[in-house]
């Protein structure tokens, strides 16, 4: 038997079960995001997406991220040729997007989504120098609120909150020019990296810094001041979900916290409720339970437990 007509004897055992798969995928043939003809109304992909998100994220701070150095004599060329794809890829994304959800019947969405698309992007760019100047202020309270910092650039280069930060301040311009999907697939590459959850609909402050990070959610509805410093584990989120008389979810109401000024939230720290207010220059201690709102310049913190210390049994016999 020579080798071609062994695999294609091997492969017989694959036949059935691919068989009854494929008869479950039936159903998929009449998504529209498969059978549209117009690629203007197929969904990007997500590699696409988060393809973008790189090049701007590294926009941000030219050079730090990218693989190779950019040479002073070509860098406002390089720059702006990459700034310039990243706004061509974005506005097809977010054209393509937009007329996808509207051949769905999504309400609220552009007739023209290519005009849509077109202002969108060009508003998004004229923000954007702003939420580089922002995410300065960020780098800045890393070096300055940790004592591990050696540099700015240590910070930039290597803290996955100040990655997380900076990916949120790129979804969230999107997200408040009303883009829908493509702020939170990017704020959700961010958690996957980074472990650190951020929805794109937040407000968040200049100056901003989350040390360690992993496990930290800020919800969709919070609004953090500036100065804000989280430890990890930390959860700023909802304290329950109001449903409307069908039992449907009701979304696009408040339902997460406010932190103020100059706050800071210790490790395992959960503070719920859209009703709920951190004052200014508040401390939040670690593993602290807070459903209700504090003034300012107030310390909270759970009491001191006390610890139990068994002793151990001494071993008097010979050393093995």
């Amino acid at each position: 038997m020579t080798e071609r007509n062994r695999d294609m004897h091997d492969d017989e055992w694959l036949a059935e079960p691919l068989r009854g798969l494929m008869e479950r995928f039936a159903p998929c043939r009449a998504c529209p995001a498969v059978t549209v003809a117009s690629p203007r109304r197929m969904l990007p992909a997500r590699s696409e997406v988060v393809g973008v998100l790189d090049t701007l994220a590294n926009l941000l701070f030219p050079g730090c991220h990218s693989r190779e150095p950019l040479p002073p004599d070509r860098f406002d060329e390089i720059v702006r040729a990459r700034l310039s794809g990243s706004a061509r890829a974005l506005r097809t994304m977010v054209e393509s997007t937009m007329a996808f959800l509207r051949s769905e019947g999504a309400a609220d969405m552009p007739a023209d989504a290519a005009a849509f698309a077109r202002d969108t992007v060009a508003e998004f760019l004229r923000r954007l120098a702003g939420a580089r100047e922002v995410l300065g202020q960020d780098i800045q309270a890393a070096y300055e609120g940790d004592p591990a910092a050696r540099s700015t650039m240590e910070v930039v280069m290597s803290y996955p909150g100040v990655y997380a930060v900076a990916v949120h301040r790129i979804a969230h311009i999107l997200q408040t020019l009303g883009v829908p999907i493509l702020p939170r697939i990017m704020s959700e590459h961010a958690h996957s990296l980074t472990g650190i959850d951020i929805h794109p609909g937040a407000t968040i402050g200049p100056g901003f810094f989350i040390d360690h990070g992993t496990g930290v959610v800020i919800g969709e509805t919070c609004v953090i001041g500036s100065r804000v410093k989280l430890y990890q584990g930390v959860t700023l989120g909802a304290l329950s979900f109001q449903k409307d008389a069908d039992g449907n979810l009701v979304k696009g109401i408040k339902r997460h916290p406010d932190v103020e000024d100059d706050v800071v939230v210790y490790a395992g720290a959960t503070i719920l409720g859209g009703n709920t207010v951190i004052g200014h220059d508040s401390v939040i201690g670690g593993n602290v339970w807070l459903t209700h709102s504090v003034p300012a310049y107030s310390k909270v913190y759970n009491s001191q437990p006390e610890p139990l210390i068994s002793s151990s049994l001494v071993w008097e016999g010979p050393m093995i």
